[in-house]
């Protein structure tokens, strides 16, 4: 009966010490990218988030692993194998990994997930945004200030909301100081592909655009702008070390506080599932440096920024005059996250 009872206490000891040593285990964070993690612009920002991550709860956290260049028509297979390798919250940094995190996510029910720029949620996944439309409407003024042609080149990824109302703000903020202000513009079919948006700007220069715009990832298009001796404006991060005479202004992402916010929600207890879509005024979002022009430029930038930020300025507030010459009043948050229309100054309609 003592050998009993003594087995039976030992084997306790051991559950109960491996019940310790699991309580202690890290939470294991993961993300997922569209692009290379030091692209040097959207999907080197996601991952300095990470690391921001690692840094923030040092033993508590793993946040070591993620996947790069992911394809997002395949990523479903690779999500799913984060999910089996006991990764706890994923961070899927991509609108093309909407389904695939939605259908793993409905297989790992104790796994919590947070998908960047979608709108399908479950209640173990989150979407997360940011309004860069905000952004893009400050850079459109500028731009409209700094071109002698009253012509911008667009460098587009894909054809989606998030873009086309990028695009509409640009033209909104450019239009708000000329009203003849055009735009030519040129999509690569990729969020990341140096050669094909280096071959889209340049197309574009020699179509006659004085300034580069890019919604898409890596600093080619800016780096083109510096040679050709033009004018660029730069996505996802601060590009202005690829076009020290070129750049502009950049709209740069800044997810660090959020990724270290959701990771504590996950550690604590608190984690729900959410839609939240955030701009200039909660710090996700900055449009700088502001260079290589004029001291009254720079002026109207920063006060356009304070605006937004008070909301004294919105970029969508109505009357807005559509392509096809329709009028709205207000759009909705809504009505811009479906957006599939120009306003009114596009020569090309959205392609389908």
């Amino acid at each position: 009966m003592r050998k009993l009872l003594a087995a039976a206490a030992l084997a306790s000891g051991f559950v109960l010490a491996a019940s310790a040593a699991n309580a202690a285990d890290p939470l294991k964070v993961c993300f997922v990218y569209v692009g290379p993690h030091n692209d040097g612009g959207y999907s080197q920002q996601h991952d300095l988030g990470r690391q921001a991550v690692a840094q923030e709860f040092g033993d508590k956290v793993d946040a070591s692993t993620y996947l790069e260049n992911v394809p997002e028509a395949d990523s479903e297979g690779q999500i799913r194998g984060l999910a089996q390798s006991g990764c706890k919250l994923i961070f899927t940094t991509s609108f093309g990994f909407m389904d695939g995190t939605i259908k793993v996510a409905s297989e790992f029910p104790d796994v919590k997930f947070e998908h960047a720029t979608g709108f399908k949620d479950a209640p173990n996944v989150s979407t997360y945004n940011t309004r860069w439309y905000e952004g893009r409407y400050v850079m459109g003024q500028i731009a409209a200030k700094m071109s002698k042609k009253g012509l911008a080149g667009y460098v587009v990824p894909v054809w989606i909301p998030e873009v086309v109302m990028g695009m509409d703000a640009f033209m909104l903020g450019a239009q708000s100081i000329n009203p003849n202000f055009k735009i030519k513009f040129i999509a690569t079919g990729s969020w990341f592909d140096p050669g094909k948006e280096a071959d889209a700007a340049n197309t574009l220069i020699n179509q006659g655009a004085d300034i580069i715009v890019q919604h898409t990832d890596s600093p080619a298009p800016m780096q083109t702008a510096e040679k050709a001796g033009v004018y660029g404006m730069g996505q996802a991060a601060d590009m202005s070390s690829f076009g020290p005479k070129a750049h502009l202004a950049s709209l740069i992402d800044t997810w660090s506080g959020f990724y270290v916010d959701r990771t504590k929600a996950v550690l604590d207890g608190t984690w729900k599932s959410q839609q939240v879509w955030l701009g200039l005024k909660d710090g996700l979002l900055e449009v700088g440096p502001l260079t290589n022009m004029p001291d009254d430029v720079k002026k109207m930038a920063e006060d356009s920024i304070a605006k937004i930020k008070s909301g004294e300025l919105v970029p969508f507030k109505g009357p807005i005059t559509w392509q096809d010459g329709s009028v709205s009043q207000s759009v909705s948050d809504g009505e811009l996250l479906g957006l599939n229309k120009f306003v009114k100054g596009f020569d090309d309609p959205v392609p389908q």
